[in-house]
């Protein structure tokens, strides 16, 4: 990755200052962390690892992705899919927002806000190169670090035709490194079924 300039840093510092108020912990090696925080820091990893020369706005929109997500819990909306979708189209605002005041106070200049809520807001998808690698990193993330658990608590067929459309929205070069991935057997298992089809 490049060298992050002050700015970037001062960014990075106040994304993860919000997501570290997140009351929600989870175990990583060996420690208990906020939930979004942890998530935001594997963001940035997989962006370093598949895009080191990432622009600016794409590192940012990479670790602000879920920011303070936490306030906007899916209990808050009907549990149908009418429901999650509006509970997704409203985090995916928050998050632009939210994202927006932090790079406002550090300093970025309005084109470079509105490209990191572009990015966030997931606009063009498929047709923008960096939106598409950004979520390469967005499927990475879920595969490598949420998917096994996630299979565990699921029926087989439901999490098969979640791993199809999050296949459907990855590049080649996505699908190329998540095939790589040291799943457990069980969750591979489920993964190989849906590619199979």
């Amino acid at each position: 990755m490049n060298q992050p300039s002050g700015r970037l840093q001062a960014a990075m510092a106040h994304i993860d200052a919000a997501n570290a108020e997140d009351p929600n912990h989870e175990m990583a090696d060996g420690t208990s962390q906020p939930k979004e925080l942890l998530h935001s820091r594997r963001m940035s990893a997989w962006l370093d690892r598949i895009a080191p020369d990432a622009s600016e706005p794409l590192q940012l929109a990479a670790r602000a992705q879920h920011i303070r997500r936490w306030t906007l819990p899916r209990s808050d909306y009907p549990m149908d899919r009418a429901g999650y979708h509006r509970w997704r189209t409203t985090l995916y605002k928050f998050h632009a927002d939210t994202a927006g005041a932090v790079l406002t106070e550090v300093g970025y200049d309005v084109p470079t806000i509105a490209r990191v809520q572009a990015l966030i807001r997931k606009e063009k998808l498929k047709s923008d190169a960096e939106m598409q690698r950004l979520e390469d990193v967005i499927c990475l993330v879920f595969l490598e670090s949420y998917f096994a658990a996630f299979s565990a608590k699921h029926e087989a067929e439901k999490v098969i035709d979640i791993v199809r459309k999050t296949w459907r929205k990855m590049s080649p070069e996505g699908h190329a490194v998540a095939l790589t991935l040291p799943l457990p057997p069980a969750a591979r298992s489920l993964v190989e079924r849906a590619l199979a089809s």
